[in-house]
């Protein structure tokens, strides 16, 4: 079944800034006690801050590094398993760390000759330790509330549309009279077509429904949320471009698009997201993240600046280390902190693990809804989506960037799109990257003679690998066919360019996890149909590794810190139960992750 489109607005981002709305968060008067954040000008940026990431948190401190040792003793070795540096030599037998730093790598008696009595010497057991995995394109505190709030019945968790029927009549029967059913993720490409009000109204006439589509962007009601939400068969578009979706008789569907519409219909459903509620799923999300096997979550563009403040007492305790780029509207709040460093210089602002790197620019919209900007239309079908901005306005927006001294990192699923930033980031910055690294998010499409220019320009992708085994099987059939969909996410084109990469989840739109990622990118198998898509853009595990760790840390301004295990940089860690350099190639994902360690502390184990 082909996914049917309706005559909509362009998806402008790859996710919904909905659950950002100042009218869900609780009134501002709740937050004055704390006296972080005072609400200005943008008000909500403040109190939502505030909200999340202020009350009933620590003062901040504490959160860094530990101070070395004072007597210079070794706090920890790790020995007795497989040690992958990832830069240098392949393997060490044994690491020391101390006061959060790696001090030395390498034969086993020589590590072991520096321990004292006050030295914690572990046992790796066979185990296999890394330098500290990264997701460098992560929607974290979105995620954080977007997760807390709804149910998610996507496509992992139905695989179905019976059991999606049947979990969404299982949540109807238990949900309180007067409350709704908030359920999220659902994959029309994946989980039977779009929804309808027809559909939802078989499975409750009194509760009302709510189902967000996992693009962020589309969702379907029952006609008891229609109601509740006050939205009548005579409602028009709404200012913003939010509009309903009506059927062949001309009245509403049920279907639900764009952020006014959004927000509207799930307004009156949504409990009001008070500092405990948004506390709640900041942490639970982190330690999730952590648990997973990563050390570092990279946030483009959905960190405001009015957050940065308050976020650095969330950033102080968390079991990892976050970093953020911030909206182009929003770069003047960078003001405060570039004495800290950003970019190219980023370093952690006081007392938190916590950094800032550069400026994130939409250049279009979703493949999987046919609004990524195309040189070439979609698969029968005239239409080739459209860019946000022309030539022109991208080159002004770019160019304020790098006036700013800042990197750009510009969202671009189609190949038109990334022509229009490639051409803006040379008259820009020239292959200059004393800024920092200029990034080209999801880059899905990029065609060979684009891997070779951004290669000229030192300007690198980031690939939001699980498109390929999520929607590999859908590019191929009913999006793009087969020869364009098996140069879908080429991270082996670029692997033999030299160009470097990176993998991400963009989550909340793909499952966490850094080790889906790799089995991914190394085995290009489509978990849909079990198909390969494009063999030959497969790379090694060295390489796919490479992408997440010591790669993602140049992505966001820290390869001298993290990134590989060498003398001099921070101790962080991921150890997993198997090594994936041994395992079958699809089953890296099935790695159980042991332990995680940041700056030299147990995060995670």
């Amino acid at each position: 079944m082909r996914y049917q489109l309706e005559n909509r607005p362009m998806c402008r981002a790859c996710v919904s800034p909905v659950l950002n709305h100042p009218s869900l968060f609780e009134s501002p008067v709740a937050f004055t006690p704390l006296g972080a954040v005072t609400p200005n000008r943008r008000g909500f940026m403040a109190l939502s801050t505030a909200a999340l990431l202020g009350a009933g948190l620590p003062a901040v401190g504490g959160g860094s590094a530990r101070a070395a040792t004072s007597d210079g003793s070794i706090d920890t070795i790790f020995k007795g398993g497989n040690i992958i540096p990832i830069v240098g030599p392949a393997s060490a037998e044994a690491i020391a760390v101390s006061g959060g730093k790696i001090v030395k790598l390498g034969a086993a008696s020589d590590i072991m000759s520096m321990a004292t009595a006050k030295t914690q010497v572990i046992d790796l057991q066979g185990r296999t330790l890394l330098p500290g995995l990264i997701d460098p394109h992560n929607h974290t505190v979105l995620s954080s509330i977007y997760l807390e709030l709804l149910t998610d019945v996507g496509y992992l968790k139905n695989k179905t549309r019976e059991d999606l029927i049947a979990n969404l009549k299982l949540l109807v029967s238990i949900t309180p009279e007067g409350s709704w059913v908030l359920a999220s993720n659902f994959d029309n490409l994946l989980q039977g077509g779009d929804l309808s009000r027809d559909e939802l109204d078989k499975i409750s006439s009194t509760t009302p429904i709510f189902v967000w589509y996992t693009n962020g962007h589309d969702a379907c009601v029952n006609s008891p949320a229609l109601k509740a939400a006050g939205i009548t068969e005579d409602i028009g578009e709404l200012p913003g471009g939010g509009h309903f979706g009506r059927g062949p008789d001309g009245k509403l569907n049920g279907l639900v698009y764009e952020e006014a519409a959004l927000l509207k219909t799930i307004k009156p459903g949504l409990p009001t997201i008070t500092p405990a509620i948004a506390i709640s799923a900041v942490n639970k999300f982190v330690a999730a993240c952590a648990a997973a096997g990563n050390t570092l979550l990279h946030e483009p563009g959905t960190l405001k600046a009015d957050w940065i403040a308050p976020f650095m007492k969330l950033a102080a305790q968390a079991p990892l280390r976050t970093s953020a780029s911030l909206m182009y509207e929003d770069m003047k709040g960078y003001d405060d902190y570039r004495k800290y460093g950003v970019g190219a210089k980023a370093t952690q602002l006081p007392d938190t693990l916590f950094t800032l790197y550069g400026v994130k620019l939409i250049g279009d919209g979703s493949n999987q809804t046919e609004t990524g900007a195309q040189t070439k239309p979609y698969l029968n079908s005239t239409s080739s989506g459209k860019p946000n901005f022309d030539a022109a306005a991208m080159k002004e927006m770019v160019a304020n960037v790098k006036a700013a001294g800042l990197p750009s990192l510009i969202h671009c699923n189609g190949d038109l799109a990334i022509d229009i930033a490639l051409d803006a980031l040379e008259g820009a910055y020239a292959g200059s990257t004393e800024l920092g690294i200029n990034r080209i998010e999801h880059a899905t499409m990029a065609r060979q003679d684009q891997i070779d220019r951004m290669k000229k320009l030192n300007v690198e992708p980031s690939f939001l690998m699980n498109h390929v085994t999520l929607y590999g099987a859908a590019y191929r059939d009913q999006i793009f066919g087969p020869e364009r969909a098996n140069f879908m996410d080429p991270a082996g084109a670029c692997d033999k360019a030299g160009l470097r990469f990176t993998l991400h989840t963009d989550s909340p739109c793909s499952p966490i996890g850094p080790l889906r990622l790799v089995k991914t990118a190394v085995t290009r198998l489509c978990q849909i149909d079990n198909s390969v898509i494009g063999a030959d853009q497969a790379v090694s595990v060295q390489r796919a590794l490479e992408a997440i760790t010591i790669d993602a840390a140049r992505q966001v301004g820290q390869p001298d810190r993290l990134g590989s295990l060498e003398a001099g940089k921070e101790a962080d860690f991921t150890i997993l139960e198997d090594n994936p350099f041994t395992v079958d190639p699809a089953k890296i994902d099935t790695i159980k992750v042991s332990e995680t360690w940041v700056a030299g502390d147990k995060k995670f184990g």
